[in-house]
């Protein structure tokens, strides 16, 4: 977390006890049940540490569309027909549409990329939304910087508390109704 408590993002343990060992950072949340011993001190394992001084993180670059982040923006379902990735069967999948095709001028944008499935997006083809009557339940957006660093994340009950402390419960909720990637 920044020294504003803002979650940035997840650090191996490692990288987390040389910040809290070089002073850099503090231990908000610890994992009794591990201990890292050395010679001269034990330290319990740190789950969640705080900057001690803020750092500027930039919120304006340019997000490049992946279909990991897509799909997780866009709950792992099709955004014509609703269904879920794991209701998909045989030769059925997600795949990414372009709501305006690149054969008719469209760009490979947030806002024009949505979670479709394979039936869907074949039926759909290089046409506009309006000549076969398909448009997608949600109006495609970019997802803002918290959407792209934890969606994609499996949320432990104390990243919860800190997400929902700075970002607020529907951020959280959002994030929670969506299928983490697991690893």
């Amino acid at each position: 977390m920044n020294a504003s408590f803002e979650p940035l993002t997840i650090l191996p343990v490692k990288r987390a006890l040389r910040l809290v060992i070089d002073r850099k950072a503090e231990i908000l949340e610890i994992d009794d049940s591990r201990i890292f011993r050395s010679a001269r001190r034990d330290m319990p394992c740190p789950l969640v540490i705080r900057l001690v001084r803020y750092v500027h993180v930039p919120r304006k670059f340019r997000r490049q569309v992946t279909n990991t982040f897509l799909f997780a923006r866009d709950g792992y379902r099709c955004m014509y027909c609703l269904r879920h990735r794991s209701e998909l069967r045989g030769r059925a999948f997600l795949t990414r549409d372009h709501v305006i095709p690149i054969s008719r001028g469209g760009l490979n944008v947030w806002q024009n990329v949505v979670a479709a499935c394979s039936p869907c997006n074949n039926r759909k083809g290089s046409a506009l939304p309006d000549e076969v009557g398909m448009f997608p339940v949600h109006e495609p957006h970019e997802p803002n910087y918290v959407e792209l660093v934890w969606a994609v994340r499996r949320i432990t009950p104390v990243q919860a508390k800190y997400i929902r402390m700075f970002y607020g419960a529907d951020v959280l909720r959002a994030l929670q109704h969506s299928e983490p990637i697991r690893a």
